[in-house]
């Protein structure tokens, strides 16, 4: 995936003073081995830290290594002061982990409180106002913390990945659709770049692409990719001119930034005046990491940049949209498990999920627009969707929006992609939730989320609860069990 970070992890360790260094030294290599093993990217730093002067070498050794996420290990009890100096003035997402004590044979010489250690690590964690990612059971043995980094990768990769990272909006985010209408301030609190433009000029920048050289090469590509679902082969060269107009102003104008999504004004002008739908291109950046949002949803699109961050995987951005018909559940009961009808919905957009996430996609003409701008008449400007059934498969429903006053809050719910026909158009699946009611009633409705909502094709919600926090975000919900009652929930 192009447009994500790579991340290269250091692992350091360090050592209060009164205790034996050679441990830290000694169970921080055991850590790096065990990393290996596990097929984990870490590099070992040499620098052990004791004091300030030794937090600054071991900077110095970072740089010159090019690491972009620390791991501090506190392989005995550890310095409080400098590892949080360090925390503090190394310039990526930093985690702490722990050594556990390895042998009753050896607590005399060989027990490190490594354990003790990360409580006092805690309170000047919070003294110096630091965010680290923190595991849920911080200390453990080699492959217990090598397991750790192996979780903290993916959080690290969301954290560089917004901390370098430019939306582009075009034109203005509709009336009708409120809910994606809300404050930016909190983008600029994350250390996220925007650039919002009109639909004036991502027309010009469309009519500037049209002999750009690459379009052969992209229609080639377009073509190959659908194969037999290339419907309107004719259409591809007027879809490989707006694909090539955005992959340029994303060139030209990522300026300081290193990563760009979009969140995109897709109608009813637009239709009119491109001549097509913009679903499949959608749906063709997003497989490389650069989503592009429908209705100018700029946090469905940073939501979707997230969950591509958190799996490697194309994102989508989906309608939470209408409920399984009881007909339709009874019919596919072995297909549905012990799911309620309450547990399922159906996802659903016009076409913009990547090819790779759908059975036999097929490009098509998006049907509800086509009622309202050419009815009657054969399917010419709203052609371009990409349309099938979703594949079935687990996934984790997620977002990050700011409300009215600014304010951010999340959610995460992971689920499935049940394996059911949902005899409907667009690109669609019936989507199963635990409790899905109760978290629609008392957490979408309640908290007044908007219908989008990004998907990552994978359970990653260990990942996004993990960045959510480090990002300092208040308000984070997740389906609860039956049994956990939402603070609104009527309990009779």
């Amino acid at each position: 995936m192009k447009n994500v970070p790579q991340i290269k992890p250091g692992v350091i360790a360090v050592s209060r003073d009164c205790f034996p260094l050679e441990l830290s030294r000694t169970r921080r290599q055991r850590v790096v081995e065990a990393c290996k093993k596990a097929h984990l990217p870490v590099t070992e730093l040499q620098t052990i830290v004791e004091n300030d002067r030794q937090a600054l070498q071991a900077l110095e050794e970072i740089r010159q290594e090019g690491i972009n996420a620390l791991v501090i290990y506190l392989g005995n009890f550890g310095p409080e002061g400098p590892e949080t100096i360090l925390a503090q003035k190394f310039d990526g997402p930093v985690m702490f982990a722990a050594a556990a004590e390895e042998t009753a044979s050896d607590l005399i010489n060989g027990r490190g409180d490594a354990f003790c250690g990360m409580l006092n690590a805690s309170y000047s964690i919070g003294l110096r106002g630091l965010r680290p990612h923190i595991p849920e059971y911080p200390v453990g043995t080699a492959e217990e913390v090598a397991a750790m980094i192996g979780d903290f990768i993916p959080v690290a990769r969301i954290l560089t990945g917004l901390r370098n990272l430019k939306i582009f909006s075009f034109g203005p985010r509709p009336q009708d659709f409120l809910a994606c209408n809300a404050p930016i301030k909190p983008l600029f609190d994350l250390g996220i770049e925007i650039m919002e433009n009109s639909e004036l000029d991502l027309y010009d920048i469309c009519l500037a692409a049209k002999d750009d050289p690459l379009l052969p090469q992209i229609s080639r590509a377009m073509a190959q990719e659908l194969g037999a679902g290339n419907t309107y082969p004719d259409l591809l060269d007027k879809l490989a001119q707006y694909e090539v107009a955005l992959r340029r102003f994303m060139e030209q104008n990522l300026g300081a930034c290193s990563y760009g999504i979009f969140a995109n004004k897709c109608w009813p002008a637009f239709e009119k005046y491109f001549g097509h739908v913009p679903c499949f291109i959608n749906a063709r950046l997003a497989a490389e990491g650069i989503p592009v949002s429908c209705e100018v949803d700029i946090y469905g699109a940073l939501s979707e940049y997230i969950a591509a961050c958190a799996t490697l995987l194309p994102p989508a951005i989906l309608d939470i949209n209408n409920t399984v018909p009881v007909d339709l559940y009874e019919a596919n009961r072995k297909l549905m498990g012990d799911y309620a009808l309450t547990d399922l919905f159906m996802g659903f957009h016009c076409g913009n999920t990547s090819s790779s996430c759908m059975i036999t996609p097929n490009m098509k003409y998006q049907l509800i627009m086509h009622r309202l701008m050419e009815p009657g008449k054969e399917p010419d400007i709203t052609r371009g969707t990409l349309e099938g059934r979703i594949k079935a498969g687990a996934v984790t429903l997620f977002r990050l929006q700011s409300t009215a006053e600014a304010q951010l809050k999340s959610y995460i719910a992971q689920g499935e992609v049940l394996d059911v026909d949902p005899q409907s158009f667009g690109s669609i699946g019936v989507f199963a939730v635990r409790e899905l009611g109760r978290f629609y009633r008392h957490v979408l409705i309640e908290k007044r989320y908007p219908h989008h909502t990004a998907v990552a094709f994978a359970h990653a919600g260990k990942a996004l609860f993990a960045a959510a926090r480090m990002l300092g975000v208040p308000d984070i919900s997740f389906n609860l069990p039956k049994g956990n009652y939402y603070p609104t929930e009527n309990p009779f």
